[in-house]
């Protein structure tokens, strides 16, 4: 055993050990906070496992208590699981009996026992995670690793405390977990790995996934993509055969396919590299304070946290691709309107991961549909006409999609990719410049339908959208000035031109009330 009193200088470790005492129990703080005290990194959260004589019942939940009474906080009970919880001084610790588990086969779900600190550590799912210190008056803050946690921690490595078929048989979200940890722990100076055996097992065990929840799933997967390292995590997911479990769509992107000794990019390895690109861009843009989040009002707050569904959309930037993927004789290969079907393809994918099909949804489809369009200003001439159309229809999410695109200029030819980015810098340039003019992010329609029926005298029709929708395309394609005035002359035209119409006496009176006016006028 190895002492290391100073993790454990925390006044609620000295209650516990003062109470344990006082119960006639032992105690160990246990799991996630051990293992990042060893690697420096915060954690307010404590898990406690409280081993007891034979025949105790809940003794977690009786020394949760007892500590919560000492030190005037209240305690959360969760009899069903035989667990408490209680927050003391910013940390929030939980308390859980020492117990063994057994499954049965079609379920994650344990037979739960009493046990002792051992068969609990055993049970746990890496040694990293299996490591304990004694909250004992003789043994304050011994270290409890049987399974040498401490050494693989200190060596990069993804363990087992059982045989990893067992492990991964028992619980086969640990196969998820296992390949979170090893993304999630990689630093710039030590690659965590997982050991042969385990991706061994990963891969004979990959169609156990299926007895998983999708939303169990899902939180895996987000938590992964929210590590600095969301490829490693998908490469290993690939390589074990797990991603083809929930996520084939991603998985269809690796490889490629060559006709006439022509073969196209490796959209896998291009997917995660954009992934990547994300997230380095997005984390100087948040430093520097070029990015905002927007609520449903349009009200803007800088972000100051990672956009977990950036990531989402540039995981599934391009899973058109597969569906779309055609080989021209003597042009090569072709992914035309890859970006439409991949945008087809989101809300089937949220749906079958149960992912929510709201508004993160629609923003993951939106940037999935139009990650192209910049591209496309880059290789051609860039209008105001084509830079307005790029701002209506992304609306408040053009930085992020500008950010997008920015992270899918990928090519093993640096003066390619220089000079790409180059050109995306005058694009960026000419949209601030429209933006500024003529305020077309939260652009709203000067024209309202009220006001063209008060103005006409007409009842709901089609006629109205498409005399609004004349008017928008005018205005985006820079025929006439964004303002009210110039809006509401060219709908009266096309009113009477194409389709007879014309005011009735005292009509459009509703334009105070009804017409929306410019920011810019």
């Amino acid at each position: 055993m190895t002492r290391v009193e100073a993790y454990l200088d925390h006044p609620v470790f000295r209650l516990v050990s003062e109470t344990v005492g006082e119960l006639g129990v032992r105690a160990f703080v246990i799991g996630g906070y051990v293992r990042d005290c060893f690697l420096g990194v915060p954690n307010k959260d404590i898990d406690i496992v409280v081993e007891s004589k034979p025949g105790t019942e809940h003794a977690g939940i009786a020394l949760a208590e007892a500590v919560a009474a000492k030190c005037h906080s209240k305690v959360s009970v969760f009899k069903n699981f035989g667990t408490a919880m209680l927050r003391y001084h910013g940390m929030e610790v939980e308390f859980v009996g020492a117990r063994k588990e057994s499954y049965h086969r079609d379920s994650r779900k344990p037979i739960v026992e009493d046990g002792t600190l051992e068969e609990d550590q055993l049970r746990r799912d890496f040694t990293i995670n299996a490591m304990a210190f004694s909250l004992q008056a003789d043994d304050y803050g011994a270290l409890v690793d049987p399974f040498g946690g401490i050494r693989d921690l200190a060596a990069g490595i993804i363990r087992t405390p059982l045989e990893p078929e067992q492990t991964y048989s028992d619980d086969p979200l640990r196969m998820l977990r296992a390949i979170r940890f090893a993304a999630r722990l990689t630093t710039g100076d030590l690659r965590f790995q997982i050991v042969p055996e385990s991706l061994r097992a990963m891969k004979a065990m990959a169609p156990r996934l299926q007895i998983l929840s999708q939303e169990r799933i899902v939180e895996e997967l987000n938590k992964m993509l929210l590590t600095d390292h969301p490829a490693m995590a998908f490469e290993l997911m690939e390589e074990t055969g797990l991603l083809p479990q929930f996520l084939p769509e991603v998985s269809r992107l690796k490889g490629v396919e060559t006709v006439d000794g022509k073969g196209h990019k490796e959209n896998f390895t291009h997917t995660l590299q954009v992934v990547e690109n994300v997230i380095g861009f997005e984390k100087e843009a948040i430093a520097e304070g070029r990015l905002n989040d927007y609520d449903a009002d349009g009200n803007a707050t800088p972000r100051t946290e990672p956009n977990l569904w950036l990531r989402w959309a540039a995981l599934l930037h391009d899973v058109g691709k597969p569906v779309s993927k055609r080989f021209a004789p003597g042009q090569g290969w072709t992914f035309h309107g890859h970006e439409v079907t991949g945008a087809r393809l989101v809300p089937k994918i949220f749906g079958r991961l149960k992912m929510p099909l709201n508004e993160k949804m629609k923003y993951v489809q939106k940037l999935v549909n139009l990650h192209l369009r910049p591209i496309a200003l880059v290789d051609d001439e860039v209008t105001d006409s084509a830079v307005r159309r790029l701002l209506f229809d992304a609306g408040n999410d053009i930085d992020d999609l500008m950010l997008l695109c920015n992270a899918d200029i990928t090519s093993k030819n640096p003066a390619k990719v220089t000079r790409l980015r180059r050109n995306f810098e005058l694009v960026k340039a000419k949209m601030a410049e429209v933006e500024a003019k003529d305020s077309i992010r939260n652009w709203k329609n000067p024209i309202s339908g009220d006001y063209i029926m008060d103005l006409f005298g007409i009842e709901p029709c089609n006629t109205i959208g498409q005399l609004k929708e004349m008017v928008k395309n005018a205005i985006l394609d820079g025929e006439i000035p964004y303002t009210f005035a110039d809006a509401d002359a060219y709908m009266r035209r096309q009113a009477a031109e194409v389709y007879g119409l014309r005011p009735k006496e005292g009509g459009g009176r509703k334009a105070d009330s009804s017409a929306g006016e410019p920011a810019s006028e």
